[in-house]
């Protein structure tokens, strides 16, 4: 489970969001706490794993970037394996939050579920979202693998089960559960290969754009 400053940190992360100062180059640096410092190492990962792929970059790119030295990093991470396994966390805690009060909300199905996808969608436009998608694809450990996988499956059956309550409550129209929710979670995390902070619309707007085309195609068709 994330501390509640990472989520906080996964929540307020966007690609249009400026660069904050390096917490070691603060005036108040000495009161600076741990937290605070490893938020800013795992966000400054994300966006170089984003913008240069995780294979092209080093943790002496990142530690540059946060102006410490390369030891310093490993006071808060282990290695960069841990580094890209924790941005996918971090990046994934809004979504698996979006659906927790999806679970908990009186709304129709289709209501929960529109809500639910479009702070997905803010995910995976977020500069955590290159993480989001591709972790599996690297060379993590087989304990993280498998956990990536776990909750990765845990979001398309939070989909499922929403599909299939919307389909009982008439909110949303006959469709197979399963190729939907793939359908629908593929055409989400596509955002990360081609959303960059520079786009003219902001993830906010990408994600309401995509959202409203699948919330059309959902709607219960007039017999």
């Amino acid at each position: 489970m994330l501390p509640e400053s990472m989520i906080a940190l996964a929540m307020s992360v966007n690609h249009g969001t400026a660069r904050a100062p390096s917490p070691w180059r603060s005036r108040r640096k000495a009161r600076a706490d741990r937290g605070l410092k490893r938020e800013a190492v795992i966000r400054t990962a994300a966006r170089a794993f984003n913008a240069r792929g995780y294979h092209n970059t080093s943790l002496d790119d990142i530690a540059a970037t946060l102006e410490v030295t390369k030891p310093t990093l490993y006071y808060y991470v282990e290695n960069k394996e841990q580094l890209l396994f924790e941005c996918f966390c971090a990046g994934l805690e809004p979504v698996r939050a979006a659906f927790r009060d999806a679970r908990a909300s009186n709304q129709d199905a289709r209501t929960r579920l529109h809500g639910a996808l479009l702070r997905y969608a803010q995910a995976i436009a977020s500069e955590f979202g290159w993480c989001m998608v591709r972790a599996e694809d690297q060379d993590l450990s087989v304990a993280m693998r498998a956990h990536v996988k776990a909750l990765k499956s845990e979001i398309d059956q939070d989909i499922r089960r929403l599909l299939r309550e919307g389909m009982a409550d008439g909110s949303i129209g006959a469709c197979d559960p399963k190729m939907t929710a793939f359908a629908l979670a593929g055409a989400l995390n596509w955002i990360a290969h081609w959303y960059r902070d520079n786009q003219s619309q902001s993830a906010a707007q990408i994600a309401a754009a995509f959202v409203a085309l699948f919330e059309n195609g959902l709607r219960p068709r007039a017999a």
